[in-house]
């Protein structure tokens, strides 16, 4: 008898995912001519109704980072992005409810409480020439057999919580081998809870389509003259004069695509690749993601208690929008326990966090930083808008501790043990090459005139994050430097913070001769890429001239980090989450001017910076989960001949 032990395989695949590979699968490991039953889960990664959008990912990300993976699907997509057709194919649809059942691949699943799986077996290694394979699956219920040629892939469902045995009888003239192993898929849950980091703003499945033409936005408490333009929004056929107002509603028809509107969560988001690479990667699991995050929110407002919109859902009938969204506990809480009626020894295997720079005014910090003309100045001052760094340090040294002890004892109920919870911390938005903060001015804000990363201001609020939020926010977490925890050897979660390093140089500023074409010929290093007499910007809005409908959102850049001009192009988001005193009069308004350049994720990592955190917490995740250990082996053996009577 022979045994043929995958395990070892495991083992070299861990090794080489340490030394900065990623684990292959059975079949894709296989060398020789040894005989060996291979087997995966299809379509594993259950967010995804249809299996050819997961096999985009199998063969862009096999053996690959997800930011190889995430390069390699931007120039595929020329630049627009892989997820702007997956958006329409999900098991969650725009307003964030699960649909059960849900149907993938032509087959009804209950998403939450799967009670099967796909999966593919097949033998792998060079068998005879002309050889059959009698091939036998029993999962308790009674075998089932059927005999094909060997080169033939056996298609079938395996219950879900059942072992399956698994028997082939390979048959050839040289005699006839056995070989048995068993099918055991793990479905994983796994929920994404927190900020606008967590959901991916800045990231749009589907950006916007820019017009060739001008928009016009007023100024603050100025004369009618006091105007600027910027692209308008391909497919509008509305007044595009300041003084030709038009509906909000109209307006909207032409918005950026998210998977969920309200919360701007992003198939492109760090959680939504961590999920995904985890069933790429790993092919005898099944993933089953529950995406929760909502941009904007805080631990007290967004994880606990509702929050506001930050989109409407897109809607033909202008069905009223309610403007808030639950608590992501309390959704979190709500699924599991419909999960467990159906399924009772259903658990949550891992929670992917980030949370806490909303909670010390990071938005108001940027703010501070980017907003130049004293006009504005005064006025976000007083909306509460801006805030300054001794405003988050306040918090930060008070506040967030005890909303993250609040947090704990909220989530322990849910997930068990807290090292389940994978908190990804943040990258600094603000360095450049070697370290340093971004050298400031207007170069990537010159979408709103107002703008200009003022060097002091920015270098202050850089200081702050590096040298005293990010330490901070790691101590929090991992119960460290006094950090009040009430036990601080079962309170620590697991902590990723390894992407932190490579964004050093990728920060808003950074530029390069790599950048895509558009981008260096029209976002000018002096910060003067747009036409500022309004005659000649009503019609040609971009000074070099060409189309604002060249841009991509989805090519790969130096910077990993969303400037206000990125935010504009990729999303130019119009928030109806704002209260009703905020609600601007048109929507050339000079208030949405403003939102509009910012609310679609300026100073948020992009595409590609999401690929780079969910590099750093694969990685986390596969650790707490063990998925590197217990694979079943393949037993092989000759069968004697069956003696004539």
């Amino acid at each position: 008898m022979a045994r043929i032990p995958l395990r070892s395989l495991a083992l070299a695949a861990l090794f080489i995912n340490l030394c900065g590979g990623l684990p292959l699968s059975p079949a894709a490991a296989q060398t020789g001519d040894t005989l060996q039953i291979s087997w995966e889960v299809r379509n594993r990664f259950r967010l995804f109704r249809e299996e050819r959008d997961f096999l985009l990912h199998v063969d862009a990300g096999r053996g690959q980072t997800v930011l190889a993976s995430e390069h390699v699907l931007s120039v595929q997509s020329e630049g627009r992005g892989w997820a702007r057709n997956t958006v329409g194919r999900l098991c969650i649809d725009v307003a964030g409810r699960v649909s059960e059942p849900c149907t993938r691949d032509n087959v009804k699943e209950s998403y939450l409480t799967p009670v099967d799986h796909p999966v593919t077996v097949r033998l792998a290694g060079l068998a005879p020439v002309g050889a059959t394979c009698a091939w036998n699956f029993d999962d308790g219920d009674g075998p089932q057999s059927s005999t094909y040629d060997c080169a033939e892939p056996i298609n079938l469902r395996v219950r879900y919580g059942r072992t399956t045995a698994v028997t082939v009888d390979v048959a050839s003239a040289e005699g006839t081998q056995r070989l048995t192993t068993e099918i055991a898929v793990r479905d994983i849950l796994i929920a994404g809870l927190g900020d606008s980091i967590a959901s991916g703003e800045g990231n749009p499945d589907r950006p916007i389509a820019l017009s060739d033409e001008g928009f016009c936005f007023r100024y603050y408490l100025s004369t009618a003259t006091a105007q600027y333009y910027r692209p308008s929004r391909a497919g509008y056929k509305g007044g595009r004069a300041c003084e030709a107002p038009d509906s909000l509603q109209v307006w909207q028809r032409q918005s950026a695509h998210w998977f969920n509107p309200a919360c701007h969560r992003s198939l492109y988001s760090y959680q939504t690749r961590t999920a995904l690479q985890l069933a790429v990667q790993y092919p005898h699991i099944a993933v089953t993601y529950l995406p929760l995050a909502c941009t904007g929110a805080t631990i007290a407002d967004g994880l606990f208690g509702s929050q506001r919109f930050r989109e409407c859902p897109p809607s033909k009938l202008n069905a009223p929008c309610r403007g808030t969204v639950n608590g992501q506990i309390a959704e979190l809480r709500e699924a599991l326990t419909a999960a467990k009626r159906r399924q009772p020894d259903r658990t949550l295997d891992l929670v992917l966090l980030s949370v806490g720079a909303n909670d010390i005014y990071f938005s108001g910090l940027v703010a501070d930083v980017i907003v130049d003309y004293p006009t504005e100045r005064v006025l976000f001052r007083r909306s509460g808008v801006m805030a300054t760094v001794d405003d988050a340090r306040s918090v930060l040294a008070n506040d967030l501790p005890q909303g993250f002890i609040r947090l704990r004892e909220a989530l322990r109920p849910l997930v068990g043990d807290l090292s389940r919870v994978v908190f990804t911390s943040y990258a600094n938005p603000t360095l450049s090459e070697g370290g340093g903060p971004c050298p400031g001015g207007r170069a990537g804000f010159e979408i709103h005139p107002s703008f200009n990363a003022e060097p002091r201001r920015l270098a202050t609020v850089s200081a702050f994050v590096q040298n005293e939020f990010l330490p901070q926010l790691k101590a929090i977490a991992l119960c460290d430097a006094g950090i009040l925890c009430r036990n601080p050897q079962i309170d620590r979660m697991t902590f990723v913070d390894a992407h932190q390093s490579a964004f050093a140089g990728h920060g808003f500023c950074a530029r390069a001769q790599t950048d895509p074409e558009f981008d260096r010929e029209c976002f000018a290093a002096n910060g003067e890429s747009f036409n500022s007499d309004i005659v000649v910007a009503a019609n040609q809005p971009m000074v070099c001239g060409r189309s604002p409908s060249e841009y991509r959102a989805y090519l790969p850049r130096a910077r990993w980090v969303r400037d206000a001009n990125d935010s504009y192009f990729a999303a130019m988001t119009y928030p109806q989450g704002l209260p009703a005193s905020m609600q601007p009069s048109d929507i050339h308004d000079a208030t949405w001017g403003v939102l509009s350049a910012v609310y679609g994720g300026a100073v948020h990592p992009s595409a590609e910076g999401h690929a780079v955190m969910a590099d750093a917490a694969f990685l986390a995740a596969a650790n707490v989960l063990q998925l590197n250990v217990g694979v079943p082996e393949v037993i092989s053996q000759p069968i004697s001949p069956i003696e004539n009577r």
